[in-house]
């Protein structure tokens, strides 16, 4: 019985990567056909898209790798192997909760900065 589960376990994950890609790409496809509809031009429509993303998002996501990384080891290092199953999913939690917090308030600051240099510069 548990052969069959863990055959199963990959070719679950990789479906399920799958369906995330293309429920991705196809909301994304919705997005665009949606402007234009509403008759938006090619140069509104680059605009657009470039108010949408968020140039320090790969920042973001190695603050929160770090703490991540940082819950996982304070987890493993706590002190006997019976708490040790508490503490450890405990921590990750945490660790990776201020991780989000930090790096919302670091990438806010350097928004409001990128900003503020982007409008003296015209």
């Amino acid at each position: 019985m548990e052969g069959t589960i863990a055959v199963f376990i990959p070719i679950i994950m990789f479906l399920i990567i799958g369906l995330i890609s293309v429920t991705a790409i196809y909301y994304r496809s919705r997005e665009r056909q949606m402007l234009i509809d509403k008759g938006l031009s090619a140069e509104d429509m680059k605009k657009f898209f470039e108010q949408k993303r968020d140039p320090f998002w790969l920042l973001k996501v190695g603050i929160i790798c770090i703490f991540f990384g940082i819950g996982l080891g304070i987890g493993l290092m706590s002190g006997a192997e019976e708490t040790r199953e508490v503490v450890t999913p405990t921590s990750i939690f945490i660790f990776t909760g201020i991780g989000f917090v930090i790096a919302n308030l670091y990438g806010n600051k350097l928004r409001r900065n990128y900003e503020l240099e982007k409008k003296a510069g015209n």
